[in-house]
C-alpha cells in the first residue's frame, strides 16, 4: 500500500494505492480520511483489482480550496474524474462511506461512462426533496438539525475545534455500534440528530473512557493528526453546500442511477433514528433500478467499512466479481 500525491487537474490529491487490476475507488465521509478504507485496500489488491482511497478535497494531505462554495457534490465528482484521468484509468468502480457515500450515488448519476458500479455504506439514494434541505430539516427555539449546526462557523467548527482529540472520541464512540440499537425516540445519544442551540453537540454526547476494539490507538491518533492539521472548517464545508446542491442536482431531476449497484449498513448506523430512514431505504429499487442488494450488517454502528471490515470486503468482493470480472 502505497501513500502518495497525485497531482490532477483539479488539485493535489493524496492517495493510498495498492494492486493491480480493475480499479476499486473508495471516498471516505466525515469526519474520517482515506485510511477508513485500511481493511479494504489490501484485501481487494489481494483480491486482483487496484484498490484506491484518496483524502477527499479538503481533508488530510489533499488540497483545501479556500471559500465554502468550492465544496459542493459537483466539485467532488470533478475531483474522481481528474484523478481517474491522472492514474490513467478509464473506470472504476466507485465505493463510498457516509459522505462519500452521497458522493457516489451522484458520480454514478452523473458520470456511469467513468464509473460503472457503485457500492454505497450507509448513506442510501434520494430522490431531490420538494424544498431546499434548509427549508426541510427541523429546528426550533431550542434546537437544530445537526446539518445545519454544522454550517454555522460559530456552530459546529468553534466546538469541534477546542480539542480535536475528545471530539473525535465522542463523535466516533456516539455513531458506533457500542453505542446501542438506533430507533427513533429510543433516547440513544445520536451525534447527528438534533443539536441544542444552548448546550451545543458534544456536550450531551459520553466520552468513552476507552476506544473501540476496531480503532486502534495508532489509527486514532493518525486521524486526530489530520484535523489538528486541517482544522474542521474544510470538511463541514460539504454540509455547507447542501443548498447549493440541491440547485445544482435540479439538472438530474428524474434521472436514475443505472449502473448495477449495491448498499449496506449498519444495524446500528445513526441514520436509522431518523424518521422516514428505513421508508428510504426501501423504496431505493425505484431510484437504483441496477441495484443487486440491501444489506444490514447486524451489530454494527456508523462506522461501516471499519467496524465490520470481514463483512463489508465480503459483500464487496462478491459484487466485484459480477460487475468488474
Amino acid at each position: 500500500m502505497q501513500e502518495k500525491t497525485i497531482a490532477t487537474r483539479a488539485l493535489e490529491m493524496s492517495i493510498l494505492d495498492a494492486g493491480s487490476g480493475p480499479l476499486v475507488l473508495m471516498c471516505h465521509g466525515f469526519p474520517e480520511t482515506k485510511h477508513a478504507w485500511r481493511h479494504q485496500i489490501g484485501a481487494l489488491a489481494a483480491a486482483g483489482y487496484r484498490a484506491v482511497a484518496p483524502d477527499m478535497r479538503g481533508y488530510g494531505g489533499t488540497a483545501a480550496p479556500e471559500g465554502a462554495d468550492h465544496y459542493t457534490v459537483v466539485h467532488a465528482v470533478g475531483d474522481l474524474v481528474a484523478l481517474l484521468d491522472a492514474i490513467g484509468e478509464k473506470q472504476a468502480v466507485i465505493i463510498g462511506h457516509d459522505w462519500g457515500a452521497t458522493i457516489a450515488w451522484q458520480a454514478a448519476l452523473m458520470r456511469p461512462d467513468r464509473f460503472r458500479a457503485v457500492v454505497a455504506l450507509s448513506v442510501p439514494m434520494m430522490g431531490l426533496p420538494p424544498v431546499a434541505p434548509s427549508k426541510l430539516f427541523p429546528q426550533n427555539g431550542e434546537a437544530l438539525f445537526y446539518t445545519l449546526y454544522f454550517q454555522d462557523p460559530q456552530g459546529a467548527e468553534k466546538e469541534f475545534s477546542r480539542d480535536v482529540g475528545q471530539t473525535l472520541r465522542k463523535l466516533i464512540h456516539a455513531a458506533s455500534g457500542e453505542a446501542g440499537p438506533r430507533r427513533p425516540g429510543d433516547g440513544t445519544p445520536n451525534p447527528f440528530g438534533m443539536v441544542s442551540r444552548n448546550r451545543g453537540l458534544l456536550a450531551d454526547l459520553p466520552d468513552p473512557e476507552a476506544l473501540p476494539a476496531w480503532l486502534p490507538p495508532a489509527d486514532f491518533n493518525r486521524l486526530a493528526q489530520a484535523f489538528t492539521a486541517t482544522g474542521f472548517g474544510p470538511a463541514l464545508n460539504y454540509y455547507r453546500n447542501l443548498d447549493r446542491n440541491y440547485e445544482l442536482q435540479q439538472a438530474n431531476a428524474g434521472q436514475t442511477v443505472t449502473v448495477p449497484a449495491l448498499f449496506a449498513i449498519g444495524e446500528r448506523d445513526t441514520g436509522l433514528a431518523i424518521p422516514g430512514m428505513p421508508e428510504i431505504i426501501a423504496a431505493m429499487p425505484h431510484l437504483v433500478p441496477g441495484l443487486r442488494g440491501s444489506h444490514t450488517i447486524p451489530g454494527a454502528g456508523h462506522w461501516l467499512q471499519q467496524e465490520r471490515p470481514e463483512a463489508v470486503t465480503e459483500l464487496v468482493v462478491g459484487f466485484l466479481r459480477e460487475v468488474a470480472g
